[in-house]
């Protein structure tokens, strides 16, 4: 039995974001978080991630609960929310951080390149579960 065509949509739909993050964010480790028009674009990523996958999780969780998978609906739905929140808090300390570095705190740079790497292995954490729950979210029931 094949599994349902909203299933595998609905995961990929939830990979995109993920995947495109996970190539896109490392390009900022080749370029100084103390130039201003870095930081903020550093920060439209950031803000564009996390949008672009609360989206696409709520999708993904409507999509499973329209096949009637509640579990994983859940999981995804749990996704949607992290995003949210996550959105949130890396905005704020990234906005906290660029002010520090514009005020003059040498140490500013440091934490926010920190960010940028919390960020990007949560985003590989994410992913990562994602890629190994994709047996058990397509499965057939």
């Amino acid at each position: 039995m094949m599994p349902d065509p909203i299933v595998i949509v609905a995961t990929v739909l939830l990979m995109l974001p993920m995947a495109y993050f996970l190539m896109a964010a490392p390009a900022f480790l080749l370029v100084k978080l103390d130039i201003p028009a870095v930081t903020q674009l550093l920060r439209v990523l950031f803000s564009a991630y996390y949008l672009v996958l609360a989206i696409a999780a709520s999708a993904g969780t409507l999509g499973f609960l329209m096949v009637g998978r509640i579990t994983p609906a859940l999981a995804i739905g749990l996704i949607a929310a992290l995003a949210v929140v996550a959105r949130r808090w890396f905005l704020e300390q990234i906005d906290r951080e660029i002010s520090l570095r514009d005020a003059g705190d040498a140490e500013a740079v440091w934490r926010l390149r920190k960010l940028h790497w919390g960020g990007m292995l949560c985003n590989a954490v994410q992913l990562g579960v994602v890629i190994a729950g994709i047996p058990y979210l397509v499965a057939p029931t």
